[in-house]
């Protein structure tokens, strides 16, 4: 999404970004959109605000009370899914362009990695984030719409590589610990660790040497989800002290994705 201008997003006098495909209608009751105006900005950013601040307890630091906002938004493109009943936005995610990265100066992921070695795929890599979905509508029919919508951006932009954060929250059987991001990492780093030339350093490492990874806990869907698409985890977690999450890089590429993919679960988190 372009920067703002005037309180209008830059589309509004710009041409539409590159590959966006009109707004779709979905089996599920849903209609999915590409945010063209602020306003729409806006209620995807009242969703996460809902989601994020309200039901997980995340810290936000926004400009706009009861909003998720920051940095990066005015630089990403925002789809939303609609419940066609009401139209209220029931579902977002946020997709962050190498031209716009490159315009902001960097992406979410790079404020908690270190991806030096990522610089090789940064011409056609695209960041996913922000991703929710409303607690009354986490059910197939809207998670397929939101995957559905980005397989189709990428494959009109021309892109081939996809990362995110994807989080694991430190609340684990009513205690605050991270001994179930330690040992989801135990697992996934010796079955799903990308090779050594695309590690990427956490800036504010999970201390998982000093956590208990032995224990026999399953990674959330989303993780596994993506590991079953052939995804790769990029190194050991960061912290996220806002979030109080674990957060994973994870790296998809295209070539990964198949049919099967509208089978998923929603896109990569934060």
């Amino acid at each position: 999404m372009n920067a703002l201008l005037d309180g209008r997003l830059a589309a509004d006098v710009l041409p539409p970004p590159l590959g966006v495909a009109r707004p779709r209608a979905s089996a599920a009751g849903v209609d999915v959109v590409w945010a063209r105006h602020l306003d729409e900005v806006r209620a995807a950013q009242r969703l996460r605000y809902s989601v994020f601040a309200q039901e997980m307890g995340a810290r936000l630091s926004t400009t706009v009370p009861g909003h998720d906002v920051d940095l990066f938004d005015d630089y990403c493109e925002h789809v939303l899914v609609r419940a066609r009943c009401t139209g209220e936005v029931i579902g977002t995610y946020r997709v962050l362009t190498p031209a716009q990265a490159r315009r902001v100066g960097s992406t979410y992921s790079d404020t908690e990695f270190d991806l030096t070695r990522l610089r090789s795929l940064r011409h056609r890599m695209v960041e996913l984030g922000r991703s929710c979905v409303h607690p009354d509508h986490r059910h197939g029919g809207v998670i397929m719409a939101l995957w559905s919508a980005l397989a189709d951006f990428m494959v009109r932009n021309e892109l081939d590589t996809m990362i995110g954060c994807a989080s694991i929250p430190m609340l684990h059987n009513g205690v605050v610990s991270g001994d179930a991001a330690a040992s989801i990492w135990q697992q996934v780093r010796k079955t799903h660790l990308a090779p050594i030339e695309y590690h990427v350093l956490p800036r504010l490492p999970l201390p998982v040497e000093h956590l208990d990874g032995s224990i026999a806990v399953d990674p959330p869907a989303l993780i596994k989800g993506y590991l079953r698409l052939g995804a790769r985890v990029l190194g050991a977690p960061a912290w996220d002290p806002d979030f109080n999450t674990a957060d994973f890089l994870i790296l998809l590429p295209m070539r990964k994705v198949s049919a099967r993919t509208t089978r998923s679960p929603a896109p990569l988190s934060r």
